[in-house]
């Protein structure tokens, strides 16, 4: 990759819309609201820590997402922990994104849910008032939990705070998304909307479920639908939006190197693929790295980075108003550097 194409992905107004909160708890905070909070971890030092942020498969992954997870307690740490990834936001030109977040296990902790999101609703108004970024926040279930009561939960957190939507996460092996068709369904009564892991280790026959049984607007992976060459073609068609998350795909084995990923498969197929930092704090990068990294392994250049943009402000769960002023402030980023728009 030219150094004046990793400087325009870096300088370009960019948009996020595959982002654990909680994967971006990096080690040296972790060990901090674990000392605050008086959690016992098995890492002295955050060099330990940070050693420990490598796993062989996706469950060594959850396993150490959880442990980090429950360093979260007070508002005081969900704050800290907005707030620090907003910050990294605005460095790197992110001007929209939507964050998902998992209250499963934070409520099994007896933390409640006005505590999570006092905590990161008043990070979204401050970086919104220093730095006019948008936020959406986007409730997640893990699909490994069982599914009884998530209405009441969903009802709960309507109640507690501001949601765009709902998603689906956590290891996708024997959990189907038809197993959440109750909730998706009350979500869809209320006008939210509906996201879903689904094709990253699961098959493509997920993919299919979570689109027909879930209604989900967004795939959230999705790299194996090339398997099914029928549901490229109805992902091609109907221009439903893959989120694409090409460092965690390889940190947790789905590719063995950015080289061999799909991405370039996913979009010479005409597919609305987007590109996402999944949990950056566990896969080595945020979105400007996701970035970099990928269009240099793929030999993509600014014609496939304009268009990855473009699918993601188009795939956005923001109002019409909203969609449009950030096409226009892409087209005019693009302008100032002499980039056919």
């Amino acid at each position: 990759m030219s150094g004046e194409l990793a400087e325009l992905l870096r300088a370009m107004p960019k948009v996020e819309l595959h982002l654990h909160l909680e994967g971006t708890l990096e080690p040296e905070m972790m060990l901090r609201m674990a000392a605050r909070n008086h959690v016992s971890l098995p890492y002295r030092t955050a060099a330990e820590a940070a050693r420990a942020y490598r796993f062989p498969n996706l469950q060594g992954f959850l396993d150490l997402y959880a442990l980090g997870a429950r360093c979260l307690v007070t508002e005081e740490d969900f704050y800290e922990l907005a707030m620090a990834y907003f910050s990294r936001c605005r460095e790197q030109n992110i001007v929209h994104a939507e964050v998902f977040f998992d209250p499963q296990g934070h409520l099994a902790r007896g933390v409640a849910m006005g505590t999570l999101f006092a905590g990161i609703e008043a990070a979204r108004d401050r970086i919104f008032r220093e730095a006019g970024m948008t936020t959406e926040l986007v409730l997640c279930f893990e699909r490994d939990r069982p599914a009884a009561n998530t209405v009441e939960l969903l009802e709960e957190a309507c109640l507690a705070g501001e949601i765009v939507g709902i998603g689906l996460d956590s290891a996708e092996r024997g959990n189907p998304p038809g197993k959440f068709r109750e909730v998706f369904g009350a979500a869809a009564a209320l006008g939210l909307h509906r996201v879903a892991h689904a094709g990253e280790e699961g098959p493509p026959a997920y993919i299919w479920e979570a689109l027909q049984v879930l209604q989900a607007e967004r795939v959230d992976h999705g790299v194996r639908c090339t398997e099914d060459p029928a549901l490229v073609a109805y992902l091609a068609e109907r221009r439903i939006p893959l989120t694409v998350c090409p460092l965690s795909n390889v940190a947790l084995g789905v590719f063995p190197s950015l080289e061999a990923h799909n991405l370039g498969q996913l979009f010479e197929a005409g597919l609305a693929v987007t590109v996402h930092s999944d949990d950056p704090a566990y896969f080595g990068g945020y979105l400007t790295e996701n970035l970099v990294s990928v269009l240099a392994a793929q030999q993509m250049g600014i014609r496939e980075a304009v268009a990855l943009q473009r699918n993601g402000i188009d795939a956005a769960f923001c109002s019409a108003e909203r969609k449009a002023g950030l096409h226009r402030q892409l087209s005019g980023f693009l302008e100032s550097w002499g980039i056919p728009v």
